[in-house]
């Protein structure tokens, strides 16, 4: 009986040790929250109101959970831990899983893997003003995260505040269709323009507005690329709009060996791959089997037969390759004008340039970093043609946008293609070619 007792005492003693440490570390907690807090009311106060309006706040994850408890004062900001995806990952493993196979985390890789991105001011690119800003997105290793905080760029640290801002981190923010116009807009990809004025977006904001039903289907962007709100999105055709193994149809694989040609995934003189090539594969850049490219079509088309018939849906795909077809024609047509000028030596190879071939990943750069006058308008034109028009052309089509897909996309890519051709003429008329 003696020993029961004693035994019991030391479990009573033990469990109000246990209980006063809790209640000591909790005391503790509570009060680095309120110095945090007390603080950044004043020199961040958006921070604290966005914090207290989130769910992280309803469940008591503080500011310490996620920032360490190194930043005690104005002093030692530095020693401020800024959380990465895997911080997120303690909480919302399921999603860190989708989001590390999805596209959007070779954002930051494909950026970098660009030569142009490697010309241009670091402001725009690593300082996230620019084409940075958008494709921040990626899990950075330790010595990239050390590089860039080396050059004062701090913030560029973690991927899933680009949809759930912080320092709300609003799961109802990242469902609305403007979580994703921020980088899903503009000059070669402008996805928001076409959806928001397409048939799909019209809907949604009218349903928006009340003026159609509950039930009433209205898409917007995460239903149909992250249905169920699945983190791991592409598409069949990619950023590049090129596939391999090439269409079956001999024109269009023609044509579309030229578009790898002007991207530098097949060499120009010999058409056999370069290094470029696994790059591509290696940041999703394009899909390289046929068992790829079809589950990622069947896998857009199961979410269109949710509102439209099998026959209806197989057929508007059936037509987009068509189109797709006449597109690349064109572009190849514009692409061959401008080589033959390489071939017969009135644009001659300059800068970085691996070939004496247009390459679109130097973007309007087309003096391929050999400095500003050496820049050539007629390879502006082409890329314009490309990056631009032909974007909008075949994406539109895809979202079902008419507009978009003739004036914007189509028309333009017929007036690229006159003025290239003029420009050549001109070109070779000087230079007695």
């Amino acid at each position: 009986m003696g020993k029961g007792r004693c035994f019991l005492s030391i479990c009573l003693a033990l469990a109000f040790l246990m209980s006063a440490a809790y209640s000591l570390a909790a005391q503790d907690e509570e009060k680095v929250k309120k110095a945090c807090i007390s603080c950044h009311e004043k020199i961040s106060p958006g921070q604290v109101m966005d914090w207290r309006a989130s769910k992280h706040a309803a469940e008591d994850i503080s500011c310490a959970d996620c920032h360490g408890t190194a930043h005690t004062s104005e002093k030692d900001v530095a020693k401020a831990k800024l959380p990465d995806e895997h911080v997120c990952a303690e909480c919302h493993q399921e999603q860190f899983d989708q989001f590390v196979r999805g596209k959007h985390n070779l954002g930051w890789k494909a950026l970098n893997a660009l030569p142009v991105t490697h010309l241009e001011p670091d402001e725009l690119m690593e300082g996230g003003k620019g084409c940075g800003g958008c494709h921040n997105m990626g899990i950075k290793s330790e010595k990239e995260k050390q590089e860039l905080h080396a050059r004062g760029y701090r913030y560029q640290n973690n991927s899933c505040d680009e949809c759930h801002t912080r320092h709300a981190f609003s799961k109802k923010e990242a469902l609305d269709p403007h979580a994703c116009q921020q980088c899903h807009m503009g000059y070669d990809h402008p996805q928001w323009e076409m959806w928001s004025s397409s048939k799909h977006g019209t809907r949604y904001f009218a349903k928006l507005a009340g003026n159609l039903p509950e039930g009433a289907a209205a898409p917007k962007c995460q239903d149909c690329h992250m249905p169920n709100g699945d983190h791991e999105n592409r598409t069949a055709w990619g950023f590049l709009g090129v596939r391999l193994p090439l269409p079956e149809d001999k024109e269009w694989a023609a044509a579309q060996v030229t578009l790898l040609k002007a991207l530098g995934v097949l060499d120009p003189m010999t058409g056999k791959p370069t290094a470029r090539l696994q790059v591509v594969k290696d940041l999703q850049l394009a899909r390289l089997t046929k068992e790829d490219f079809d589950r990622e079509r069947n896998k857009i088309k199961k979410v269109c037969y949710r509102c439209h018939s099998k026959d209806y849906v197989d057929f508007q795909f059936k037509q987009a390759d068509q189109y797709y077809k006449q597109i690349d024609m064109i572009m190849a047509e514009a692409i061959n004008i401008v080589a033959d000028l390489y071939k017969d030596g009135i644009l001659k190879k300059r800068g970085n340039q691996a070939y004496p071939y247009p390459d679109f990943l130097y973007f309007m750069r087309t003096d391929y970093g050999a400095g500003f006058d050496k820049l050539e308008y007629i390879e502006q034109v082409l890329f314009e043609m490309y990056m631009k028009h032909r974007m909008r052309a075949y994406q539109s089509f895809f979202h079902i946008n008419p507009d978009y897909a003739y004036w914007y996309g189509w028309a333009m890519m017929v007036k690229d293609l006159g003025e290239i051709k003029e420009l050549a003429k001109q070109m070779r008329a000087t230079h007695g070619k």
